[in-house]
């Protein structure tokens, strides 16, 4: 393959997962703000979870970092990972607590997926400058 080709397929690669990457962290901005919020909908959905509302405000605030890191330039595989390891505790959530529908979880859990392997040359290049420090 030549250095052509790599180039011509890497363009496109980048601008989809940018677009896909703002896409998934508007979602999960705006559904770590209704959580923060208290929106009667999170506020209801948690007492049914029944940890507090406490839980309410960590999920928030892990769903907005992670929002954030899919968009900021070198964290998207981060943002990534995070976000597909809280879709992976919501399907749990759904199926053996709330006993509903997890289809938005596992959606989103792929998205999250999708753009780890996207970005997994970023990725690479994080867990390498971790292991030189370790």
């Amino acid at each position: 393959m030549s250095v052509t080709s790599i180039k011509s397929t890497a363009v496109p690669r980048r601008i989809g997962a940018w677009i896909l990457q703002s896409t998934v962290a508007a979602a999960f901005f705006a559904a770590g703000a209704a959580k923060l919020a208290g929106a009667a909908y999170m506020v209801q959905l948690f007492e049914q979870i029944g940890l507090g509302q406490w839980f309410r405000y960590a999920t928030g605030v892990v769903e907005v970092v992670g929002a954030l890191a899919l968009i900021y330039p070198g964290l998207a595989s981060l943002g990534g990972l995070w976000l597909t390891g809280t879709m992976f505790f919501a399907v749990l959530t759904h199926l053996f607590v709330l006993h509903s529908r997890p289809a938005p979880a596992i959606v989103l859990g792929l998205l999250n997926a999708l753009i780890v392997y996207l970005r997994r040359d970023e990725l690479a290049t994080l867990l390498r400058v971790v292991a030189k420090r370790v």
